[in-house]
């Protein structure tokens, strides 16, 4: 339990639905808030009451919420079947935290039941909603052939999504694999921009690559 506490607990809380939910009626959207904000404030019983409360009423962010209370131990009757049970609620009403938080719950068996294919499923659906973090776990998946096949090609298109919404890590796998002409025809020109991209991102590899490739182009 304590594993996937620390898995969730620095992207708990989001008040908005994700893009895939259909939009929060302005009243069910303050409730939601207002239980946020209680929870972040130490009420706990009021978050709960009020989390449930829009359960009841179909909300999937509400699910995720009270999933995260049982991840973390603060339900009386808290458990990690429970906490799966409202993970995959909130999933199908098309809350992408969600389906990324159950995709790795699966992927590493965090929550009881460990399932490489469903987990890259969940993955699939957030990383076609547009979740850099789902969509860097489809390119790993189809790089490695783990829960999908082997496609160095699927790998680039999922890496190119998460690079261009600014995932550092992604940004430096495409520049490589465009180096190498590894799933894409080899291009150094887009080599380079990719590790440039990853270079301004933070990547402490990425500046020597971009020299490296400087120093080939000069000397061609």
């Amino acid at each position: 339990m304590r594993a996937i506490a620390l898995l969730l607990c620095s992207t708990l809380w989001l008040a908005t639905p994700a893009p895939a939910a259909p939009p929060l009626a302005p009243a069910t959207q303050t409730q939601l808030d207002r239980a946020v904000i209680d929870y972040e404030s130490g009420r706990i019983d009021e978050a709960r009451k009020a989390f449930e409360s829009l359960s009841r009423r179909g909300v999937p962010a509400a699910d995720f919420n009270l999933a995260v209370m049982h991840v973390k131990g603060q339900l009386p009757d808290a458990s990690p079947a429970r906490a799966d049970e409202l993970l995959r609620r909130a999933a199908r009403g098309g809350f992408v935290r969600a389906q990324v938080m159950l995709g790795k719950s699966l992927e590493d068996g965090l929550l009881g039941r460990r399932d490489l294919r469903e987990a890259h499923d969940w993955y699939e659906l957030a990383a076609e909603a547009g979740s850099a973090e789902a969509q860097l776990a489809m390119g790993t998946a189809h790089y490695l052939g783990r829960g999908r096949p082997k496609d160095a090609l699927r790998a680039a298109h999922w890496y190119r999504e998460a690079a261009k919404a600014g995932d550092v890590g992604a940004a430096y796998i495409l520049a490589s694999m465009y180096e190498q002409g590894d799933g894409v025809d080899r291009d150094l020109r887009l080599a380079r921009y990719w590790y440039e991209r990853a270079a301004a991102g933070g990547d402490e590899a990425a500046p020597y690559k971009v020299k490296e490739l400087e120093l080939r182009e000069s000397a061609s």
